[in-house]
């Protein structure tokens, strides 16, 4: 249930309203829209009757919503989410491009990537320090060494971080050195996971799960929504079909459905979505005339001696085209790219 308060709403008539929502039992998390401010009320009671809160004074109107989402709705936000991190906004006019290798791997390899990722337009580094492979014995990443790297790396070249963590051992260690933490795929449906993320200081990314439904893939955020983290960034990037052509299937689709139905920022990754080198830049380019708020790409010096991924990391150079095509398309829409 979403109750939108009036314009000039008093604090202690707000207070009340709450009063009233805790005692019917229902969990309330408060919303400060451009015009309004708005409640979002959680819970399961199919006999309470929605009038009792509409007649309460500062209320200005009360919608059940049918969704079982509720914070992650745009009934309970109308207006898209935009989250300032650092200066680099998420969410707003601008398509963000975040950019870097699959795994770090060295300080050189690391240093060269974000200096070249920051020459062609990037504002935030991506790369793994932990990294989760369907082989025990495949390189699992650097650790809190490749969290050092990473971060040095970033402030050398004035980038923010984003890297994947995997369970809650690890969020305070990566909350020390990134802006962004990153729940990957096969973590989507970690519900407990999710729950420890609702208590994070730093905005999540939370990348949909290879065979999850977009109603399942908002449904996680709400996890971490409810828990009080209300900074969470979705991320496409490619499910599991039947097509064997392609690594995954990049459902570029997703992205002006979730626009529809939730006010959080959507980032597209095409280099999982599509699995192939050659094919990330097309994908790139439909994402962002699809709406997607930013692009997350892999980028390599070398990645044909990659520890991981090198097959859908993009050289420097095709990174530069990549972004020189991207910012046409991002101007025709009406938005910008740096």
């Amino acid at each position: 249930m979403i109750i939108v308060l009036e314009s000039g709403v008093a604090e202690n008539q707000i207070e009340e309203i709450i009063r009233v929502l805790h005692d019917h039992k229902f969990d309330v998390h408060r919303s400060a829209g451009v015009q309004h401010i708005v409640l979002g009320a959680i819970g399961v009671h199919p006999e309470f009757d929605h009038r009792q809160i509409e007649l309460l004074p500062g209320v200005a109107e009360v919608l059940r919503v049918t969704e079982p989402f509720k914070l992650a709705s745009r009934a309970f936000k109308r207006e898209g989410s935009i989250f300032d991190i650092g200066g680099v906004k998420i969410g707003g006019s601008e398509v963000v491009v975040m950019a870097g290798p699959c795994a770090v791997e060295s300080e050189e390899q690391i240093l060269k990537i974000a200096e070249l990722v920051k020459d062609s337009g990037a504002k935030i580094l991506r790369g793994g320090a932990f990294k989760p492979r369907s082989s025990p014995y495949s390189f699992q990443g650097l650790g809190e060494d490749g969290l050092k790297l990473l971060r040095a790396a970033a402030n050398n070249f004035q980038l923010k971080v984003v890297t994947e963590v995997m369970d809650k051992s690890q969020i305070d260690l990566v909350e020390k050195y990134a802006d962004i933490l990153q729940v990957g795929a096969r973590n989507m449906q970690n519900y407990t996971f999710l729950k420890d993320l609702g208590k994070a200081s730093k905005p999540v990314m939370l990348k949909r799960g290879p065979a999850a439904t977009i109603e399942e893939w908002l449904m996680s955020a709400e996890y971490i929504l409810s828990g009080g983290n209300q900074q969470v960034i979705l991320c496409e990037r490619g499910i599991r079909t039947f097509e064997t052509a392609t690594r995954n299937t990049m459902d570029i689709g997703a992205i002006p459905v979730i626009k529809k139905k939730s006010h959080l920022p959507i980032i597209a990754d095409p280099s999982h979505g599509i699995g192939i080198r050659d094919k990330v830049i097309p994908m790139a380019r439909a994402a962002v005339a699809a709406g997607a708020d930013g692009i997350i790409v892999e980028v390599h010096n070398d990645p044909n001696h990659a520890l991981s991924d090198g097959a859908q990391s993009l050289y420097p150079d095709q990174f530069a085209q990549m972004m020189k095509e991207v910012r046409i398309i991002a101007q025709a829409i009406g938005r910008t790219i740096a």
